[in-house]
């Protein structure tokens, strides 16, 4: 099953049992989703999905933080909800070692060996990774590593 299919089968029981927030969080993913389609002319594969779902979940961990900042607990609540929902659509996230791990082989394999070599790290360690793990904090360990 893939994951819009998934989407749409959560989407259906959520409305019977009337969970208005799920309903609403996952009709505005599959608009996306609809929106990507129509955009690319294609059926979406997995790695396609998990790439808008991914844009969503960092678009409410970015608006998370701004409601924080503006003391808005409700909206932070809400936003916090829909993010957790759509993770479960992602693949499992790496931890943190295991990130930098990661990294450190990726580092050894494209033969980086200072901070001007990031552009070659993050780009393979991205594909790699994707949807894995966090772009800021894969890049956070590239930058550690490469200035050590």
């Amino acid at each position: 099953m893939s994951i819009e299919e998934r989407l749409k089968e959560d989407l259906k029981t959520a409305m019977k049992t009337g969970q208005k927030h799920k309903v609403q969080t996952l009709r505005m993913t599959l608009a996306q989703l609809k929106d990507e389609r129509i955009r690319l002319r294609h059926e979406l594969n997995d790695d396609e999905t998990i790439t808008i779902i991914s844009r969503a979940v960092k678009s409410r961990k970015d608006s998370i933080e701004q409601y924080k900042k503006g003391n808005r607990q409700d909206l932070v609540d809400a936003e916090t909800f829909e993010m957790k929902l759509l993770q479960n659509y992602l693949p499992q996230q790496m931890e943190p070692e295991e990130i930098k791990k990661e990294v450190q082989l990726i580092i050894e394999s494209v033969g980086a060996v200072d901070i001007k070599d990031i552009g070659k790290v993050m780009g393979q360690a991205m594909t790699r990774l994707k949807g894995k793990a966090d772009g800021k904090l894969v890049q956070q360990f590239a930058r550690e590593i490469l200035s050590a």
